[in-house]
């Protein structure tokens, strides 16, 4: 299994590819997962990352106005960014798959293929200075900001993981 968890055991290379794959997982895609992809693919370009949401209530559609200008306001570009729904392939295409919240790594878990041990793990365990243990759903708390705050927090353990590998 990865080790990512801050003292990184396995590295940075990942399933024998050379370069690491991440997912960020949310509710419906277009508030919390497309920013932690914007976020954290502005930080790391060398690593690939989608978002997906576990419902498919928004599939195909960008990701939500009021987070697209929050990003934007802090240069982060999420317009290219569409909505798709979490499947069970995910977890052979993906290194490291990060849920926003306890329900999303519940919905995320109860599709595992038998005997696939991609990581699963939540986002905010990348910010445990935080306090917080997932990320907030802006769409229902309208703090957007608060959530690119922690996002942004979240990434930069990521990538000091990542790194430290």
């Amino acid at each position: 299994m990865l080790d990512l968890s801050g003292s990184c055991g396995d590295g940075y290379v990942s399933k024998g590819r050379g370069f690491m794959r991440v997912l960020f997982v949310c509710l419906g895609n277009i508030c919390r997962s497309p920013s932690a992809e914007g976020v954290f693919r502005a930080m790391a370009p060398e690593v690939a990352t989608d978002s997906a949401g576990t419902a498919g209530w928004h599939v195909g559609k960008p990701p939500y106005g009021p987070m697209q200008a929050a990003a934007l306001a802090r240069d982060i570009d999420l317009s290219d960014l569409r909505a798709r729904q979490f499947v069970a392939a995910d977890y052979e295409r993906f290194d490291l798959i990060l849920g926003m919240d306890a329900e999303n790594i519940t919905n995320i878990e109860t599709v595992r293929p038998v005997g696939n041990k991609t990581e699963v793990r939540l986002f905010t365990d990348y910010a445990a200075h935080s306090g917080m243990s997932e990320v907030p759903d802006p769409y229902y708390t309208r703090d957007f900001d608060g959530a690119l705050d922690l996002i942004e927090a979240c990434a930069r353990g990521l990538k000091a993981a990542l790194d430290a590998a």
